[in-house]
C-alpha cells in the first residue's frame, strides 16, 4: 500500500472514533449544565425574573419544574418576600438573599441525592 492510502485510511479511522466518542458523550452534556431560559420563562416561573438556571444529573425541564414549585411554595408562605421551608418535588432547597426593602436578588440551591438544581432570581416587592 502506498503512503497516501495508509494516511487516508488512518484519518478515516480517527474520524470514526471521534464521532463515536462525541455521540457517547452527548447525554452527559444534557444531564449537566446551564439551561436556556426564554424571556417568557424568565418572567413566568414564579418570581419577578428568574435570571439563571443550571442543573446536574437531571434535565432542564425538571429543573424548571423545581424553580416553579419553589417559588409557588415561597409565595404561599408570605407572598413575594416569603420563604419556602419544606421540600419541593422531593428536593431540599437553601436560599440566600441580598437587596433592599423593595427588591432582592436570591441564589437557590436544591438537591435530591446526586441531582442538583441551582438558580438565581430577582423579586420586586
Amino acid at each position: 500500500m502506498s503512503r497516501a492510502v495508509l494516511l487516508l485510511a488512518s484519518l478515516a479511522l480517527l474520524a470514526l472514533v471521534g464521532a463515536g466518542s462525541a455521540a457517547a458523550g452527548s447525554p452527559a452534556v444534557h444531564a449537566a449544565g446551564k439551561c436556556h431560559l426564554s424571556s417568557h420563562e424568565q418572567r413566568h416561573l414564579g418570581a419577578s425574573y428568574v435570571t439563571s438556571l443550571s442543573v446536574k444529573k437531571t434535565s432542564c425541564k425538571k429543573g424548571k419544574g423545581v424553580v416553579k414549585a419553589f417559588n409557588s411554595c415561597r409565595h404561599s408562605n408570605g407572598g413575594a418576600r416569603g420563604r419556602c421551608t419544606h421540600k419541593v418535588k422531593r428536593y431540599s432547597c437553601s436560599e440566600s438573599r441580598t437587596g433592599i426593602s423593595t427588591q432582592f436578588d436570591s441564589t437557590v440551591n436544591c438537591s435530591r441525592g446526586g441531582k442538583r438544581v441551582h438558580f438565581t432570581y430577582t423579586e420586586n416587592t
